[in-house]
């Protein structure tokens, strides 16, 4: 399985860059899993990865600050019984992983004031909702 590993359209990471080791699992599988080495985990260099342009590198090595060890992402997977299948999930994670971490900052919001009108209707309604609970008591008010 050693190809490259699509992230975004722009965004392709070689299988060059991509580390995997496979170790036992202690996943589903009973006694297979006792003599298979099932579980799967993928690293990838973000800070010396040449195929990470540099304004995403910054923005991705912020986002991932937490998951980072020394620069190396890695993902282990071990969901599976069979290592392919856990190799196909590890790739999809770090895909998903380096798309979030790639993907451009929502617009700043701007801050906005409600309207006359908005204030007028909430201030309505609250005096409609004090009504509706004064007269609710036993003895209400004059009003």
């Amino acid at each position: 399985m050693a190809e490259d590993l699509i992230v975004t359209r722009t965004l392709v990471i070689p299988a060059s860059e991509l580390r995997e080791r496979f170790s036992r699992s202690s996943g589903p599988g009973g006694q297979h899993v006792n003599t298979s080495d099932s579980r799967v985990e993928l690293s990838f260099d973000l800070v010396n990865s040449p195929s990470v342009p540099e304004r995403l590198r910054i923005r991705m090595l912020d986002r991932l600050a937490t998951r980072l060890v020394g620069g190396v992402l890695t993902i282990a997977a071990s969901e599976h019984r069979a290592q392919l299948q856990n190799r196909a999930a590890a790739r999809e994670r770090l895909a998903s992983l380096l798309r979030d971490a790639a993907a451009a900052p929502p617009p700043v919001r701007r801050a906005t004031k409600p309207s006359r009108g908005a204030k007028e209707r909430r201030i309505a309604a609250k005096k409609r909702r004090g009504i509706t609970k004064r007269n609710r008591r036993a003895f209400p008010d004059d009003q």
